[in-house]
């Protein structure tokens, strides 16, 4: 789903414009409307474009290092901007659904191209002293540091730090500890909550709704995600000797399942239910999604100068 942490202080000041501000429960007057719009636009979640271009520029800032280090290493900008847009729970965008269904032809492009990947041919090139070197001028090889962020839900996830990778991310996030440790933090959120938002009374209205949609249409899924693993099963079943048939029949069933969320009103319903839920969490975990959407916004203005958009 679409996710819009924005507080709900700011929220109703953006819809019902009041002019004393909010206030935090206790009587207390909050920032005026002009303060809790500023906020709001600057606690935004960045588009998924945006996050395209940043992880581009740390493709471009990673070669530029292994360049310098005397490695060859390459980009990968294979799928076009629009190719690029990702499917998420709810998909309502109907003409890119009309040209590219659920994006079943860019995923199996996608995964050809990972499949051919010039980085791992040509490391597996390399002499075994060359390849350890490349390995430690990527990412710190064996002896790299270990960051370790603890997960909502518990437990932690680990990744390895070093070399050219921590270079790029440190020119665009200024602190990669920090950005590892507050992204791990906002994207394990949904653990405390998905279960119950998925029960929520006001979602679960829409879904139907979207499912009695889809039934009129000849499609009777009962939600979205049901609707994506027919067609996948389909097209698997069809084989490559049916590909044409199976893109259409994939088109077909995704044209009506982004009409019928716009029809219900799907997208808005489950993006206003999640920020309902994660909002209500903002008080454990409010100060980790605000330095991880400034850290996102610094990465996006630092992109921005260094590779162009997409065709």
């Amino acid at each position: 789903m679409n996710r819009t942490l924005m507080p709900l202080c700011a929220l109703a000041v953006a819809v019902a414009a009041t002019a004393g501000g909010c206030t935090d429960g206790t009587g207390a007057r909050g920032p005026g409307p002009a303060a809790a719009a500023d906020r709001q636009v600057r606690q935004e979640q960045l588009t998924w474009r945006q996050e395209l271009r940043i992880a581009d520029a740390r493709q471009r800032l990673t070669k530029q290092c292994m360049n310098r280090h005397g490695f060859a290493y390459w980009e990968d900008r294979t799928l076009t901007l629009r190719e690029s847009r990702p499917v998420r729970y709810v998909q309502d965008d109907v003409a890119w659904a009309r040209a590219h269904g659920y994006g079943g032809r860019i995923a199996a492009k996608h995964a050809r191209v990972r499949e051919s990947n010039p980085i791992g041919t040509y490391r597996q090139s390399l002499s075994a002293p060359r390849r350890a070197a490349f390995d430690i001028a990527l990412d710190g090889g064996d002896d790299a540091r270990m960051l370790a962020a603890p997960l909502p839900g518990g437990g932690e996830i680990r990744k390895r730090l070093g070399g050219c990778t921590e270079e790029a991310e440190r020119t665009l996030y200024g602190d990669p500890e920090e950005w590892f440790r507050t992204g791990k933090a906002v994207s394990g959120l949904r653990a405390l909550y998905g279960g119950e938002l998925m029960e929520d009374s006001r979602l679960t209205s829409a879904i139907r709704a979207w499912s009695r949609c889809m039934k009129r249409t000849g499609h009777p899924y009962e939600d979205p995600p049901a609707a994506r693993e027919a067609v996948r099963t389909h097209t698997v079943r069809l084989g490559a000797a049916r590909a044409d048939e199976a893109f259409t029949a994939e088109r077909r069933t995704a044209v009506a399942d982004a009409l019928c969320a716009r029809e219900t009103s799907l997208r808005a319903v489950a993006s206003a239910r999640e920020t309902y839920y994660e909002d209500r969490l903002r008080d454990r975990f409010g100060s980790d999604i605000d330095t991880h959407r400034d850290l996102a916004r610094q990465a996006y203005d630092r992109a921005v100068r260094i590779v162009p958009e997409r065709d």
